[in-house]
């Protein structure tokens, strides 16, 4: 009886590891360095009307006030957290994409903590500006990440 179930288990996991091998046999040097990332990147695409739609470009600016150095979390064109000397300023230009245009692309940043000539640690200041309008501004110390969603 034990001879059965140790040979059953044993074809058992036979059948499974060879039914997961897949379609072709692939050397080992060139599956070499493929990640899963890489071999999903490999898939053809569609070439019909599946192209996203760009809206119009915004030069916006973000902007950490305060004196010293301090961390600052952010996203605008991409998406970041830093140890930066203050006062600090990030600019770039992007664009809503897609699904974005109706609900708005996130632009967002959040000021850390600074001491100021007093002693005193508080939150620094943030500001975002689009196309030269300051569009969303912190007013105080509290630590209130500065947002708004560009459409």
């Amino acid at each position: 009886m034990r001879k059965t179930l140790t040979a059953t288990a044993f074809v058992l996991a036979t059948a499974l590891l060879t039914g997961c091998g897949g379609g072709e046999a692939e050397s080992a040097s060139e599956s070499k360095g493929k990640t899963p990332t890489a071999q999903q990147s490999e898939k053809p695409k569609d070439s019909g009307s599946g192209a996203v739609k760009q809206g119009a470009p915004h030069e916006v600016t973000i902007e950490v006030k305060g004196t010293g150095t301090g961390n600052v979390m952010f996203t605008l064109d991409d998406s970041g957290f830093e140890q930066v000397t203050l006062p600090w300023t990030k600019t770039a230009t992007i664009a809503a994409r897609g699904a974005e245009q109706q609900v708005g692309r996130l632009v967002i940043v959040t000021p850390g903590n600074m001491t100021r000539p007093d002693g005193k640690i508080v939150a620094a200041q943030c500001s975002i500006t689009v196309d030269g309008k300051k569009v969303a501004e912190s007013k105080d110390d509290s630590g209130k990440p500065c947002s708004y969603k560009l459409k």
